[in-house]
């Protein structure tokens, strides 16, 4: 009787202790270490990915040695930009090695020109080695003849047919040579400022990464023809021919950069037979007025 009354005693002890040692190791299993907080870990790192491709899809490269570094990679997405430059400048080699690059990835571009005839453009970028005509074939190209007046029209219009080429064949990039034709259809500041205004907005709307050139010397006293273009666009790229004692040299200057720290130093450029190339160095001597 002794002995068990002696057992009785202990039992519930044991029991007890069993289950406090049993509440102990339990959270530490299952509610400390569950799936379900891991898995949560792991999701919240994989959401960082995304967001940092975003940020590598902001910057659509030119193509030109040298040059996207000088404006973080390239030009900004969606952006208008214009290239300023005198005869003989380079301007439509820039413009049209911007399109190549992005027709090398399967982009579709588009150049839109008012003044050069296709078979001459054609065979001048060939040159080059930009076979045009098969970039054509390949749906990844086209060329279109345009008037300054009906660039003005399309705007009256709120479109045309410029806007609806665009968004059927899904352009991505666009050339529009020369923006200085159009600009000198105004007689007044204010008259040229409200067009570029309506233009630029347009293009945006296509959802394009465009740039525009604009036939003037960049240098001396003389300014820009339509300071309401120079407002407008997203950047400014200036390019010089000058002389230097007994020839020309090329140079070219990022003038501004919505969104970007760019450069502010002038760099020498060479029209080589691949294209435009800019040196990696700023030249120490160089003055341009």
């Amino acid at each position: 009787m002794k002995k068990e009354k002696k057992l009785a005693k202990l039992s519930p002890l044991k029991v007890k202790k069993h289950s406090v040692h049993h509440a102990k190791k339990y959270p530490v299993i299952h509610i400390k270490k569950h799936p379900a907080l891991k898995a949560k870990k792991h999701s919240s790192h994989r959401q960082t990915r995304p967001k940092a491709h975003h940020k590598e899809n902001k910057r659509v490269p030119t193509g030109i040695p040298n040059f996207d570094e000088l404006m973080e990679g390239g030009f900004e997405r969606n952006s208008t930009n214009m290239i300023v430059g005198g005869s003989g400048s380079g301007k439509s080699i820039l413009a049209t090695q911007f399109l190549v690059e992005g027709m090398k990835h399967g982009e579709k571009c588009l150049y839109v020109t008012f003044e050069e005839k296709k078979k001459q453009f054609y065979d001048n970028m060939l040159e080059f080695g930009w076979d045009l005509v098969e970039y054509e074939r390949k749906g990844l190209f086209m060329f279109l003849e345009y008037t300054p007046i009906k660039v003005k029209t399309m705007l009256e219009e709120g479109g045309g047919t410029i806007e609806s080429f665009v968004l059927s064949h899904k352009i991505t990039r666009i050339v529009i040579d020369s923006i200085t034709s159009f600009a000198l259809l105004f007689e007044d500041e204010l008259s040229r400022r409200e067009a570029a205004l309506s233009l630029f907005n347009m293009i945006k709307k296509w959802s394009c990464t465009s740039l525009l050139t604009s036939e003037e010397e960049p240098t001396g006293d003389k300014k820009l023809s339509s300071k309401s273009l120079e407002f407008e666009s997203d950047s400014i790229i200036l390019l010089y021919f000058v002389r230097e004692k007994n020839q020309r040299q090329r140079y070219l200057e990022i003038l501004k950069m919505r969104g970007t720290k760019h450069s502010k130093k002038i760099y020498g450029f060479e029209i080589t037979r691949s294209g435009i190339v800019v040196e990696k160095n700023p030249p120490s001597n160089i003055q341009i007025d």
